[in-house]
């Protein structure tokens, strides 16, 4: 049983991505500073799979810490490395905490992998890498645009970093541009637990629906889009778990084509916001309180995955719909919120 390190694995595609190497047989162990997470994660992890994961809260920034904690587990197979930090508006405000955060972290475990033989490393990108893109579908040769936040910036530099690394060394990774995880664990044992007011769209859907929030801001309704709004390509966080296992089994076989690879995970189907608003309320016969402010500033107008790499090279495809996300997001918020 290959035992498999995932950094950031209490956070919301974390935690969905330990569930499924349990159930794939992995050995997981997390490491987690619970910064914006909760050690009742663990709970639900253990009760969807029926097997706890070994977890150790570290501050991945601390490089004493990282050292001692591979001296302790030296047999690990691979990792899959989701901590960061991950808001864009919070990046602007506070750049140097998003490169401290981001790529010291990043650099600190490629280190130890280095000096220990660790092979295998599975990296949680964005498709924030390609910025307003020229074409649609963004397939993986569009190019990698001047980044639009600091968050954007310190993905282009950690895939960068890792490119150079596996140029140098051993080293064989992946990494994964992800579109818009949404959705929960179908158990709702799991699922998004965002610290404070969402930053993202289905969240603040859900709590406007469960009386949190007072009503949901659609910014913009003047897009060249067929309904005015953001276009997004929006997948279930299951579906995006999935993958992650399928790309680490590709590299512990070795069937890898060169030493970095990198793979967009989306539908390959962009969704308006109203579009996902009126599927909330006909999947769940909630109704929302909303309305149309003006834009947002920085807002991309449509942006979705041509998904053809992914499904060929890796045999993997986005497989639930936009309503069985939708509908195990509302569990959940209904879970989180206790309400019957």
């Amino acid at each position: 049983m290959k035992k498999i390190l995932v950094t950031g694995g209490l956070g919301y595609i974390g935690s969905h991505t330990v569930v499924e190497l349990q159930n794939a047989g992995f050995k997981v162990i997390i490491v987690d500073n619970l910064s914006n997470s909760s050690l009742d994660v663990l709970e639900g992890i253990t009760n969807i799979t029926k097997t706890p994961p070994a977890f150790e809260r570290l501050d991945l920034r601390l490089k004493w810490d990282v050292t001692e904690f591979f001296k302790e587990h030296s047999d690990i197979a691979g990792i899959i490395h989701f901590a960061a930090s991950k808001a864009v508006g919070e990046s602007v405000e506070n750049p140097l905490l998003y490169y401290e955060n981001n790529l010291n972290t990043l650099i600190y475990l490629l280190q130890e992998c280095k000096s220990r033989g660790i092979d295998n490393f599975i990296f949680s990108s964005s498709c924030t890498v390609y910025g307003e893109p020229d074409t649609l579908p963004i397939t993986e040769t569009a190019p990698v645009k001047p980044a639009t936040s600091p968050y954007g910036n310190t993905k282009q530099i950690s895939e960068e970093i890792l490119k150079d690394t596996c140029a140098i060394s051993s080293l064989k990774s992946i990494a994964l541009r992800y579109f818009n995880p949404i959705g929960a664990h179908a158990t709702a044992q799991i699922g998004e637990l965002p610290a404070g007011v969402p930053q993202n769209l289905v969240p603040f859907i859900t709590q406007t629906a469960a009386g949190v929030r007072q009503e949901l801001s659609v910014f913009g309704d003047d897009y060249p889009t067929e309904d005015g709004s953001c276009i997004r390509d929006y997948i279930h966080v299951v579906d995006l778990a999935k993958a992650h296992v399928i790309a680490l089994q590709r590299l512990l076989s070795n069937k890898n084509e060169t030493q970095f690879e990198v793979f967009n995970l989306g539908t390959g189907r962009g969704s308006s916001v109203l579009e996902v608003v009126n599927s909330f309320e006909k999947t769940t016969g909630e109704k929302l309180n909303y309305k149309i402010v003006a834009r947002r500033p920085g807002d991309v107008i449509s942006v979705y995955a041509d998904t053809a790499k992914a499904n060929k090279v890796l045999g993997w495809k986005a497989e639930k719909t936009m309503e069985d996300a939708l509908a195990s997001a509302w569990k959940w918020e209904k879970k989180v919120r206790e309400i019957k």
